[in-house]
């Protein structure tokens, strides 16, 4: 079925600073510009315009030894697809930074413009106000700096690909080329996606970030009540423990010990132990030769299933599929 044409107008955005990842930008752009001159190739007119805007006329990156020359971005009153690239750290800063981008964002999307966030862009989108009581992704090792800014947002680091009214996020890293795939099918059709998949080599089904998940124990939330049950829990992993006896030795009922753990971690303590002793599992797969059976009973669980299961869940992999993953010695058992 052929395609109504109209030509679409695409901004990838440079924010200002230091912090701005040259990849993300040039990688949308080329993979972009080539599903268009596939399309063209094949008979079809242009499909879309991809500009590079922003609101200084340099940027110099990394180090210097990259330099951005964008369009202004005040002269493009209206957008069609509007792509925001991934940030490095220190987000209240680049956020600060750029508040006259974060005001054109939030007057775009108002005025019909869908937007894409690559990454840890997503903080610039939730810093417009548009993320507001909606889902996103974003990088995993940026989830505690997120959640802190923008508790109304619902976040979830397990996925790769977030949609929802026009608004589409990712996770990390060079996860962002799976978006970029995932607009291409969406602006051009499956065939240019599938086309540009195999030219970047790209796993165009990937949908998940969990096996790249990393847990960090969040202990910085300032509830020393808390940071102690978390070093108890982490202490003592091969362990059965209950919680109603862990409030009770920490001197708080088990209803506002949950309250406070969920505060100050985002888990509830059973999630929180559940995460603890899988990435505990993790680690032991990718350095060691020891079997499942081995590790799963190292982490404190009996019930190969239950393992099986909880492992799954939150990498997205079997233990066993996992160890051969990412370990290179590793026999199966």
């Amino acid at each position: 079925m052929s395609k109504d044409f109209t030509m679409k107008q695409v901004t990838i955005v440079v924010p200002k600073g230091i912090a701005t990842n040259l990849s993300s930008i040039t990688g949308s752009f080329e993979i972009l510009t080539s599903a268009n001159e596939y399309w063209q190739k094949i008979g079809n007119k242009p499909m879309i315009e991809v500009r590079i805007a922003g609101f200084m006329t340099e940027l110099k990156l990394d180090a210097g030894f990259f330099s951005i020359y964008p369009v202004n971005i005040k002269e493009i009153k209206k957008t069609d697809l509007l792509i925001i690239p991934s940030l490095s750290s220190d987000h209240d800063n680049v956020i600060k930074e750029n508040a006259a981008l974060i005001t054109w964002i939030m007057e775009q999307y108002k005025s019909g413009a869908e937007i894409a966030s690559i990454c840890t862009g997503a903080f610039l989108l939730a810093a417009a106000g548009i993320l507001e009581g909606k889902t996103c992704s974003t990088h995993w090792n940026a989830a505690t700096d997120f959640r802190r800014l923008f508790p109304n947002v619902h976040l979830q680091i397990d996925k790769l690909i977030t949609v929802e009214e026009g608004i589409y996020t990712n996770g990390g890293a060079y996860s962002f080329l799976n978006l970029i795939l995932f607009l291409v099918e969406k602006y051009f059709d499956r065939d240019t996606a599938i086309f540009c998949s195999k030219i970047f080599q790209i796993d165009i089904e990937r949908s998940s970030q969990s096996a790249f998940f990393i847990f960090q124990t969040q202990k910085n939330h300032g509830d020393e009540l808390i940071c102690q049950a978390q070093t108890y829990i982490e202490e003592n992993l091969s362990e059965k423990i209950s919680f109603e006896e862990l409030a009770s030795k920490l001197a708080i009922s088990r209803r506002n010990f949950d309250r406070r753990f969920i505060k100050a971690t985002g888990n509830t303590p059973v999630e929180y132990l559940q995460r603890v002793k899988v990435e505990v599992a993790k680690r032991t797969l990718e350095k060691g030769r020891k079997s499942i059976f081995e590790v799963m009973n190292e982490v404190g669980y009996s019930d190969d299933k239950a393992f099986r299961e909880v492992f799954k869940k939150i990498t997205g992999l079997s233990p066993l599929d996992y160890r051969v993953k990412y370990n290179k010695k590793a026999v199966l058992v």
